[in-house]
């Protein structure tokens, strides 16, 4: 049965990385680029690292794997922070698309 469970959290988890990479090529512009490289891509990356853990399901594993999910937890969002602040700056944005522009001048 945890083989059934760690294959279905694999595959659940490759499917949203392969979400992750359709929106980066088919989104138009960097913010919504952003988003799709961060938001399934960590949901996917997690999901395969809970399946991994579920298959091997020894101490060392699950102390790797959960080092390598705080990781991916405390870095993509500063990244994708990032990547958003910096594309602002260059002007790399469409603002018609923006409900709110906060960092607008006047």
């Amino acid at each position: 049965m945890i083989d059934v469970v760690a294959a279905v959290l694999l595959v659940t988890g490759s499917l949203m990385s392969l979400t992750a990479a359709i929106g980066l090529v088919r989104f138009p512009d960097v913010l919504t680029r952003m988003h799709a490289a961060t938001k399934p891509q960590t949901v996917g990356l997690l999901l395969i690292l809970a399946g991994i853990a579920a298959h091997f399901h020894t101490l060392p594993v699950i102390a790797m794997v959960s080092l390598v999910a705080v990781f991916q937890l405390v870095t993509a969002p500063v990244a994708a922070h990032m990547v958003a602040r910096n594309a602002y700056r260059a002007g790399m944005h469409d603002s018609r698309q923006l409900t709110v522009d906060e960092l607008a001048d006047g």
